[in-house]
């Protein structure tokens, strides 16, 4: 493993550690558990806009070997989904199934939270090199195009979660749409310049 692998692998570890330390020592404020809940899902959701900007850096720098960070940074998303979820199970539902069925069904933005976690499990199974010669390059490529339906879904879920102050999450939605921006006009130019050598 490289050391910009490693170096990454750390910092990426460090909100959990530090979130960790601020729960165990009382530094989340009046609702603890309220604040880790959310601060895993922020987690989740800025490891995912990473892992969405390392295409555009690729084709900004022309250093490829960005790619190479991408699976590590995709597991960090379900890593920090994970907490989220587990923290949501465990420490507000008690993980009481009927209570839990029934808070999927009756609050859209649990809804929308739990089938985007779900559509994250498919990507984290085929994250793995067996599995990309396994599915092939192209049915690989269609499938980790969840990705971008998972960062859609994550921005209408904490969008909906915040009841006031609408602003953090409306920051999110807008570099989502920069991101996703950025790609369609390459894929754009792409084709014209197909066009124009054809």
């Amino acid at each position: 493993m490289s050391k910009l692998k490693i170096s990454l692998f750390v910092a990426s570890l460090i909100p959990a550690v530090w979130l960790t330390y601020a729960l165990l020592t009382n530094q989340l404020g009046a609702n603890p558990i309220e604040a880790i809940t959310r601060e895993t899902g922020l987690w989740a959701l800025r490891f995912l806009w990473i892992t969405l900007l390392i295409t555009p850096l690729r084709w900004l720098t022309g250093w490829n070997k960005l790619t190479t960070l991408r699976r590590m940074l995709g597991l960090y998303v379900f890593f920090y989904a994970t907490l989220h979820m587990l923290l949501y199970l465990w420490l507000d539902q008690f993980f009481d199934i009927n209570d839990i069925i029934t808070d999927i069904i009756k609050r859209p933005f649990i809804t929308i939270g739990f089938f985007t976690f779900t559509a994250l499990i498919p990507l984290v199974i085929t994250s793995n090199n067996a599995m990309v010669k396994r599915l092939g390059g192209k049915r690989w490529k269609r499938l980790h195009r969840l990705t971008y339906f998972i960062a859609i879904a994550s921005s209408i879920h904490f969008y909906m979660l915040v009841k006031l102050d609408k602003t953090e999450p409306l920051v999110y939605i807008v570099i989502l749409s920069v991101l996703f921006a950025v790609r369609i006009y390459n894929k754009y130019k792409k084709s014209n310049s197909i066009a124009v050598f054809s």
